[in-house]
């Protein structure tokens, strides 16, 4: 189950990706927004990122115009590592090495056919743990540390 969330400003690019993942049947639940009226992208990102921090989902989605202010707020949660993707080799490299459990898309960067291929590598590509392994305890570490 992925769960998925946009503002108003990446509403249309997650509509264009919902149907990629209906196309895949690749199970999702939509936290909104629902259309393209003006919301506050903090409270979506947060209900995305709980989402996947709880184990309800497995991983997330998260789409506003630039990517960085949903990918700043799902970062927040303990647990979570949200990676900002702009083309086919971050999402690649974001899992592979960082083992990123949320994907953030930015709307006004990317065309649907570009967020499709990024949806697709991420897909494709699984944490290759090893070294990464290491990084991932020391992020978890850190967490530990700052987040009480």
């Amino acid at each position: 189950m992925i769960a998925i969330g946009s503002d108003h400003g990446g509403y249309r690019l997650k509509e264009e990706v919902k149907k990629y993942l209906d196309e895949m049947q690749i199970k999702y639940k939509d936290f909104g927004c629902m259309n393209e009226e003006s919301v506050d992208y903090p409270n979506i990102a947060k209900e995305v990122a709980k989402a996947v921090q709880n184990k309800k989902c497995e991983q997330g989605i998260l789409i506003c115009r630039s990517g960085i202010g949903m990918s700043i707020v799902a970062n927040k949660f303990r647990g979570i590592r949200c990676a900002l993707c702009h083309n086919e080799y971050t999402a690649k490299y974001a899992r592979l090495h960082n083992n990123a459990n949320i994907l953030a898309m930015g709307a006004d960067d990317l065309t649907t056919n570009q967020a499709v291929c990024i949806l697709r590598m991420w897909f494709a590509s699984s944490f290759e743990g090893g070294r990464h392994e290491e990084r991932i305890k020391l992020i978890e570490e850190i967490e530990d540390e700052n987040m009480k």
